[in-house]
């Protein structure tokens, strides 16, 4: 063994729970997350999500959720969760699951840690869920979140946006109200390369 690989820092090594209904999604994520090094465990339903966080809610790290699991749905899944501890392990949501902005503000107020593409390319998926895994490496704000009580615009060139929804926990949300062509490209461009490129065809 190599004096650089014996001193090289190991990452320490989590349990992962991803429910989902989808295959394809379920075998992406594991993939990533043990080539990484963790430990992952795949659901495919509510009942099993349930019964595999009953049995052993200590040793797991992090659950990534869909809301529209067979036998449970929407926002009742992450409340049911909560319910077997109301604190952990962190919840991290599909993104493409969630039904509409009400979703957003009652998944806030049961602390869900964040939202990841089901899709995402593959090269994403652990370095999107790390700042959940090891939070004190990632969470370091210093100051409050404000919440925006007035609305807000901003203007790039000849793109406008205006802030659309904001949260304490979560950020905010921005509508575009005009955006130019140079400037749609490159978000279509961020998007397809960033959540589309193994995408089940």
């Amino acid at each position: 063994m190599s004096s650089a690989a014996a001193t090289a820092p190991r990452v320490a090594t989590k349990t992962v729970v991803v429910a989902d209904d989808t295959a394809f999604v379920r075998d992406r994520f594991k993939t990533a997350l043990e080539t990484a090094g963790h430990n992952t465990i795949t659901v495919s339903s509510g009942t099993e999500l349930f019964a595999r966080v009953k049995a052993n809610p200590a040793g797991i790290d992090l659950i990534v959720v869909d809301l529209r699991l067979p036998q449970a749905n929407g926002v009742s899944i992450v409340r049911a969760l909560r319910t077997i501890d109301p604190q952990r392990p962190p919840i991290v949501v599909f993104s493409g699951t969630i039904a509409n902005s009400a979703e957003v503000r009652e998944l806030a107020a049961l602390n869900v840690g964040g939202y990841v593409n089901e899709y995402t390319a593959l090269q994403h998926i652990v370095p999107s869920l790390a700042p959940h895994l090891f939070p004190g490496a990632y969470n370091r704000r210093t100051g409050p979140r404000v919440v925006l009580g007035i609305p807000i615009a901003y203007r790039f060139g000849n793109t406008i946006a205006k802030v659309a929804w904001s949260n304490k926990r979560v950020g905010m949300g921005l509508e575009f109200l005009n955006i130019g062509a140079d400037d749609q490209q490159a978000i279509a461009d961020y998007v397809d390369s960033h959540f589309f490129t193994n995408r089940k065809a």
